[in-house]
């Protein structure tokens, strides 16, 4: 269902009052499910909010970007190969890699991995890192690599977060499991993405599964944070952490993408995209495609705009000013970036962490900075004023300096 509330576009749930929350359509690579019949964007694999509402700041194109809601359980989300869904084509899916030797940037997992399937010996594997760095991909790319064409057949992907509690093990995984007896293979996969999101009693549900058919099924579970998998299920895994990618995996990506695409991707451009991107591949490879909708090159003030991220050199300045007391500078600065940008505070908080150590700052700076930040990020998380909080974080930074 799509809306329009305050001139931007609600996907799902209502819109009312403290049930409303804001998160910006610049990251459009990580869309989920939100559990009240609606999509929302999920920021960094937490839902800051966790609220009803979803409410979405527009980017030209977003459309391209979120995919209807998924059905709780379903096959894999790929649909049948070389098949392109009506309109403009997504590229997340049109250059997701299809074996385990396409995915860049986590080649010691890939290692591993393909020496469990040249040895036709898989156990039950636990993928456990942020978002947009090759966990599903890597999962489907195992699928096809031990089933080939009948990879489809005989691999189940469900997502926890669309419902989250037992009864997703008893009836989805359990009947799968019952029912997957290949006669070519000696077992099938079921793939639970955001496995992390499963309450306590449905994973114990689901370690019980895992003993119950280990003769005929594995299951390969993906997770943001492998702390939220209890313990007995963790012991019955080979735990895999992925890393966020290299600046340079995502360069080398996103310019073979846009050499196969005819796009003129700046050198600035180039940069901004990396920035943006912070690690995560799909993020990334989303916000190409979105910039290139802007015009004939993909240059910086493109990529910042489309994915509504703060220069560095403003996040700088604003943490500059307030450190040498000039509160009303900050938070001018910040206001800009709020309501005139359009950055979520979440964003803010987290662009300023990662560059905290990035900042002309001493150490004792830095760590009052990271103190503040770490106070702010908490409030923001217990549903507290994003504004307010990131202007109380400014303030004291400026009142130390009295």
């Amino acid at each position: 269902m799509l809306g329009v509330v305050d001139g931007a576009t609600q996907v799902g749930g209502s819109a009312g009052g403290g049930d409303r929350h804001r998160l910006l359509a610049g990251d459009p690579g990580n869309v989920h499910n939100c559990g009240y019949g609606g999509v929302w964007l999920q920021r960094g694999g937490v839902c800051r909010l966790g609220v009803a509402a979803c409410v979405v700041t527009v980017a030209p194109y977003l459309a391209a970007f979120i995919r209807p809601p998924r059905v709780a359980a379903r096959m894999s989300e790929a649909d049948d190969d070389g098949a392109a869904a009506p309109g403009r084509e997504v590229w997340i899916e049109k250059y997701r890699p299809q074996t385990l030797d396409d995915v860049s940037g986590q080649e010691s997992v890939i290692d591993r991995l393909g020496s469990y399937i040249d040895e036709n010996d898989l156990p039950h594997l636990l993928f456990s890192g942020p978002a947009g760095i090759g966990k599903t991909t890597a999962a489907q790319a195992i699928a096809r690599e031990i089933y080939g064409d009948d990879w489809r057949q005989n691999f189940l992907e469900l997502n926890a977060s669309d419902q989250r509690g037992i009864d997703v093990v008893r009836d989805r995984i359990k009947s799968f499991a019952r029912e997957s007896f290949s006669p070519d293979h000696s077992h099938t996969i079921i793939f639970l993405d955001e496995a992390d999101s499963l309450t306590d009693a449905a994973q114990a549900a689901l370690r019980r599964t895992m003993e119950q058919f280990s003769d005929n099924t594995r299951f390969v579970l993906s997770c943001n944070y492998s702390s939220k998998i209890i313990d007995p299920i963790q012991s019955r895994c080979a735990v895999f952490r992925f890393s966020p990618l290299s600046d340079a995996a995502i360069r080398e990506q996103i310019g073979q993408i846009a050499a196969r695409e005819g796009i003129e991707v700046t050198d600035d451009g180039m940069a901004a995209l990396v920035y943006a991107a912070d690690g995560d591949m799909r993020r990334a490879i989303n916000s190409l495609q979105a910039a290139a909708t802007t015009g004939d090159a993909v240059d910086e003030q493109a990529v910042y705009e489309i994915t509504a991220t703060a220069r560095p050199e403003e996040i700088e300045s604003m943490v500059a000013d307030a450190l040498d007391g000039d509160f009303s500078k900050a938070r001018a600065t910040l206001d800009t970036l709020l309501t005139e940008t359009g950055i979520a505070g979440g964003d803010v908080i987290d662009q300023l962490h990662r560059s905290v150590w990035e900042f002309d700052l001493t150490d004792r700076e830095a760590v009052r900075l990271l103190e503040r930040i770490g106070e702010a990020d908490y409030r923001i998380t217990e549903g507290a004023n994003e504004q307010v909080q990131l202007e109380a974080l400014l303030a004291s930074l400026a009142l130390d300096e009295q």
